[in-house]
Formats: C-alpha cells, structure tokens, sequence
C-alpha cells in the first residue's frame, strides 16, 4: 500500500470516527463522560486537519471548490429557518 493510499484511509477512517464520537455525545447524560468524549473528539479533529494539510500539500487529498458568498449565505438562510 503506498503511502497516498495509507493517508486516504486514515482521513476516511477519522471520518467516520468523529461521526460516532458525536453521536456518542449526544447520547450521554453524564457531564463528565460527556466533556471526557468531548476532549478525545477535539483530540482527533486536530490530528485530521493535521493529516488533511499534510495529505493536501503533496496533492494525495483534493477538497472541494470554495463556496461563494451566496452559496454561504443560502446554506446559512437555510439553517435558520
């Protein structure tokens, strides 16, 4: 396996990790347990975004176009109504 495809996995596998870790937290009524799955989740956010920069700096990872300011604004428009 090579080392784009490696980066690839981890990025969807962090994914699909964060997701549960979300759904975890809703679920909890423990505070404490709550803020602990809250801290790991922080944790993987940042290591993701570290992997993402890294796996987009030797073009392994391409993100989607910008959104222009109205397609911001009617996602905005939209999730407030």
């Amino acid at each position: 396996m090579d080392e784009k495809t490696m980066m690839n996995d981890i990025l969807n596998n962090i994914k699909q990790i964060l997701n549960k870790y979300q759904n975890v937290i809703t679920e909890t009524e423990n505070i404490q347990i709550r803020q602990e799955i809250q801290q790991i989740r922080n944790n993987n956010e940042s290591f993701q975004y570290e992997l993402l920069k890294a796996a987009k700096a030797k073009n392994y990872y391409n993100t989607a176009n910008k959104a222009t300011q109205q397609e911001i604004k009617n996602v905005k428009d939209e999730m407030c109504q």
